[in-house]
């Protein structure tokens, strides 16, 4: 009896193991807050990384190699009270391409105002039906952007369900005192990150994601040129979105991520489809026009 239920809570835990789907460094740094308990930064960093790590964000199941990886950087600038923190938060994800050794950047988001509370030691706790604590909030809501993005790399709005998540958190977080959720406050904060992903004038976009990892990047080891073409393609997705409502949020995360990306790209192509490239990419992201001009060198 007693190894029968050994052997059921080995198979439980290989399963629990394996649905955790993200692969998160996480790094809490605290340098510019001075005369304070150091402990407490250590233990929160300890608590967002096993909040990150040891929850499972989506329904299906993950071996150890599939993990999305990230990097989760909170920089703390200021301590309100022995419990209240205010900083950023610099967010990274990137997926494999398929039969390479390269890996590509999804997202690389620096929130600039986050706000929350943590007790030294503190549980956090998270239930996506109530409503969640100034910090779980700000962890669950990128947690769920990383996870859609990466779904959304795979499948033509794949990332839908785990966007919607998203969505959901910002709802509750509406009558919070702490920055980043509602609308009024900025035009690049966590509300607009998903009221842009979500929104239909910017399903280009979303559309121009997928094709650029699936149909492009993850073709281009077998098929060089088929993928580089079909990645320059997609770049015309990003020109639509970009007429329908230029200098959009959404377009400055894609190119965050994406610009360094392009150039090298782009670089080795053929002299018409770079002209195409630099076109579009001028067009569209103006604030990094210097970077593109080394496709045409």
């Amino acid at each position: 009896m007693r190894k029968l239920l050994f052997l059921i809570l080995v198979i439980l835990s290989v399963a629990n193991v394996k649905s955790q789907e993200l692969q998160c460094n996480i790094q809490v740094v605290s340098q510019q807050i001075q005369g304070t308990n150091k402990q407490v930064f250590r233990t929160m960093q300890t608590a967002v990384y096993e909040f990150i790590n040891n929850r499972s964000w989506t329904d299906h199941v993950y071996d150890q190699d599939e993990k999305i990886e990230c990097n989760i950087l909170i920089n703390l600038t200021d301590q309100i009270s022995s419990d209240e923190f205010k900083g950023t938060m610099q967010i990274q994800a990137r997926r494999p391409v398929f039969n390479s050794s390269f890996n590509t950047v999804l997202l690389n988001f620096k929130d600039n105002d986050i706000h929350f509370k943590y007790a030294e030691y503190q549980a956090l706790d998270y239930n996506e039906s109530n409503t969640p604590t100034s910090l779980t909030a700000l962890l669950a809501f990128y947690a769920n952007i990383i996870v859609g993005l990466d779904y959304d790399s795979f499948a033509l709005e794949g990332g839908t369900p785990y966007f919607t998540k998203a969505e959901a958190i910002v709802n509750k977080m509406q009558n919070a005192k702490y920055p980043g959720w509602k609308s009024f406050e900025s035009k690049s904060n966590r509300y607009w990150l998903i009221e842009n992903i979500l929104n239909n004038s910017y399903r280009p976009v979303r559309e121009c994601i997928y094709r650029y990892h699936r149909l492009g990047l993850d073709k281009m080891s077998d098929k060089l040129t088929d993928g580089r073409s079909e990645i320059a393609e997609s770049l015309r997705l990003l020109q639509k979105a970009h007429r329908a409502k230029p200098g959009s949020f959404i377009l400055q995360i894609f190119f965050d991520a994406k610009a360094d990306e392009l150039v090298k790209i782009f670089t080795e192509s053929f002299n018409d489809e770079k002209k195409r490239a630099y076109n579009i990419l001028s067009d569209i992201d103006p604030a990094n026009l210097n970077k593109y001009k080394k496709i045409l060198e």
